[in-house]
């Protein structure tokens, strides 16, 4: 007896340890207008029956029906290689007819894209559906004529300008996998992505406008054909868009027989014409390596037709795009959601879709509405950082606007209430419905999303699963969570999706390893059931289905044995109302382990103050509990941000460890990372050469 009770407590503290305390408040329900629910794409209520795990995987043929095939496929999920998933099998297809094509019976004159330059004296650009098919036939007819075919691997490292998506779609139409870096990331990260992908050709741009600057971004493009080289990659050529047709707006000099300018090289394609080619349904797509800071890239790779009718799905469903409406997702193509839902998913429902190339708040936070008034946008996508930073800077700003939104979009992390009552009271002048929306890279579209015209919205939870997904919440142990239990653990998804990435390039071990292995019952098995996708983030599941995300598994604090999601601690700070933006970190304690410390930034304005300070602590103490209380908090005069504006926690963990913080030249800001150290360290610098824990050396990155 007495062993079974030792092994049952073993357990239980098992179990407990793997519980990550949950202390957001459950909020109360915010309903979709009638005048939005009349006019959604998505009205039905027995939605989740339809796509109900009994009717899987067939239920996925609706969205397979809202694509033009070539031929058509002959099986809906082929799981003969679990669990590398083959959706639509059998089937020929080809993504940029989708996308472009298609449209020109009914929408050639409408714009496929407005883009707006940051320059405001610079003058909007529309491309309509028809001078895009053009656009893309020719730049086809250029990479054909390079030598180019399907299979083969090209590198982008691009700003947000028309050029990009159009190189996009010119290789999905020749079935070139493309690779797109963000254009913030450094000419180093770049040529590893060349290296891993086995890209022979870099396909830049000479510069763009980015606060106000005009950046050199040609000299990203030697630095990576240099790293690419030094990792046993040779890049053949480097195709450089010019910002200003006709003029180079770079100063690092083009490299002979090597660099060529694109539009010198398009004048022998003018007026060309290239059939789509009718590619296997499960071809890959595109490349998207994950923002880890860390280690050898990570390669997610997409397939076309599987990938392709997802986001034209949910494109439809959850974004509620129809043709005639004007769509503007501020985030970058250089990330997933670009990929998603500014290029291929609108453009297959005959989006028009708003391409903005700066920062939002250039030259001030009015710009995003001024924009938005300018252009009629009735559908806004964008990120909590955004929402944040321009609730920061101009809380007010939005008032000033005559624009009106039918629907907002949150992606990327989660949204504290706070925010969320800010983006929905000011931003969407409480008409809009929000779709808070979880998802990630390998994930290829929404995971967990309210169907705006169906559900109601519940601010610091994303909703419920999306049509045809089944999480499930497991613990350490691989015991599933009830819901409504207030516990929280690993969430998974029980059953494959189209979206669903196909393999890390090149690594098969490591995607089985990353995202099966922990909760795989059968390692032989062509069972779906047997393989639960597990995605890295911890949840909580309340008693009405809502799912409230609590960030990556990684990013939690182990205080005294409660684990603490950052994301709960960072919205405790931010209901002080004079704290604009907040970001939590773990430091070593020789009693606790690891205790949080709070680094806040105030609203313009705001004088630092103890006053402040003080009213954090307690704002902890009394939101959470006093094991949430920092051991220090810091008034910073502003958050280390990456060119994509999210904040460099791991940065600010280096800082409060007392450890090196390494290679911050690729920040927005770099300058106040020194100013802080300074503040936090004082201004010897005295950063131990000591190896951090493993928990905190991981804090704040994705692998």
């Amino acid at each position: 007896m007495a062993k079974t009770k030792t092994s049952k407590q073993q357990e239980l503290t098992e179990v407990s340890e793997a519980q990550i305390a949950v202390h957001w408040k459950e909020e109360e329900y915010y309903q979709p207008s009638q005048k939005f629910k009349a006019q959604a794409n998505m009205r039905d209520g027995h939605i989740f029956e339809k796509f109900g795990l009994d009717h899987f995987p067939d239920c996925f043929k609706e969205y397979a029906d809202m694509l033009t095939w070539f031929e058509p496929y002959r099986t809906v999920l082929d799981t003969s290689d679990a669990p590398f998933w083959k959706w639509f099998a059998g089937g020929k297809i080809n993504a940029c007819y989708n996308c472009v094509d298609r449209n020109l019976d009914k929408y050639k004159n409408k714009a496929a894209f407005i883009f707006v330059p940051e320059p405001e004296k610079e003058a909007d650009a529309s491309i309509t559906y028809q001078e895009l098919y053009d656009r893309v036939n020719e730049v086809a007819a250029l990479l054909r004529g390079l030598g180019l075919k399907a299979g083969d691997r090209v590198t982008f490292h691009m700003p947000m300008v028309p050029e990009l998506p159009i190189t996009m779609l010119a290789c999905a139409r020749l079935g070139i996998i493309h690779s797109q870096v963000f254009g913030g990331f450094s000419g180093q990260a770049c040529g590893s992505r060349i290296q891993d992908s086995g890209s022979r050709v870099l396909i830049t741009v000479d510069g763009y406008w980015r606060n106000g600057t005009l950046v050199d971004h040609k000299v990203n493009a030697d630095i990576a054909v240099r790293t690419a080289k030094e990792l046993g990659q040779d890049v053949e050529k480097v195709l450089v868009w010019q910002r200003y047709p006709g003029k180079y707006s770079a100063k690092t000099p083009m490299v002979p027989g090597r660099d060529f300018f694109v539009n010198d090289l398009l004048k022998e394609y003018k007026g060309r014409k290239i059939e789509p080619v009718a590619l296997p349904s499960e071809a890959p797509l595109f490349l998207m390596y994950s923002s880890g800071t860390t280690g050898k890239p990570k390669g997610a790779q997409h397939g076309i037709a599987g990938y392709l009718a997802y986001v034209t799905a949910t494109s439809k469903w959850v974004l509620d795009i129809h043709p005639e409406d004007v769509y503007w997702c501020m985030a970058d193509i250089g990330w997933i959601t670009g990929h998603s839902y500014i290029v291929y998913g609108p453009l297959a429902n005959a989006a028009t879709g708003v391409l903005y190339e700066g920062v939002p708040t250039f030259p001030d936070a009015g710009r995003p509405w001024r924009i938005a008034e300018r252009l009629g946008v009735n559908i806004f996508h964008t990120a909590p950082t955004a929402v944040r930073m321009l609730r920061k800077l101009g809380p007010e700003e939005p008032r000033k606007y005559k624009y009106h939104f039918k629907s907002m979009t949150t992606v990327g992390e989660p949204i504290e209430p706070e925010a969320w009552r800010w983006y929905y009271d000011e931003v969407g002048k409480r008409e809009a419905v929000i779709t808070d929306t979880w998802w990630m890279t390998e994930t290829g579209g929404f995971l967990a999303t309210t169907m705006p015209a169906i559900d109601p919205m519940k601010p610091g939870s994303c909703g419920p699963a999306a049509p045809g997904i089944h999480p499930v919440i497991y613990d350490e142990t691989g015991a599933e969570v009830p819901k409504g239990s207030g516990k929280a653990g690993n969430i998974c998804i029980r059953n494959p999706w189209p979206g669903i990435m196909q393999t890390i390039w090149g690594d098969r071990d490591r995607y089985v390893k990353t995202y099966f292995a922990k909760y795989n019952r059968n390692p032989k098995s062509k069972d779906w059931r047997d393989w639960p996708f597990m995605c890295g983030d911890g949840a909580v599941q309340a008693a009405d289905g809502y799912y409230r995300i609590l960030g990556r598994v990684d990013d939690v604090i182990n205080v005294a044995g409660h684990r603490l999601g950052t994301k709960e601690i960072e919205s405790a700070c931010l209901t002080v109302p004079e704290v604009a933006e907040a970001a939590v970190v773990p430091v070593q304690d020789e009693v606790k382990g690891r205790v949080p410390e709070v680094y806040i930034a105030v609203k313009p304005g705001v004088p630092p103050s103890q006053d402040v300070i003080d009213r954090v602590i307690k704002a902890n103490e009394e939101v959470i509990g006093k094991i949430a209380r920092p051991k220090h908090v810091y008034i910073v005069p502003d958050m280390p941000k990456t060119r994509s504006g999210k904040i460099m926690r791991r940065v600010l963990a280096a800082i409060s460890n007392r450890r090196d913080v390494g290679d911050v030249t690729t920040l927005a800001n770099p300058d106040v990372v020194e100013q802080i150290r300074a503040m936090v360290q004082g201004k010897d610098r005295i950063a131990t050469q000591e190896a951090l824990p493993e928990d905190i050396a991981k804090f704040g990155q994705v692998e």
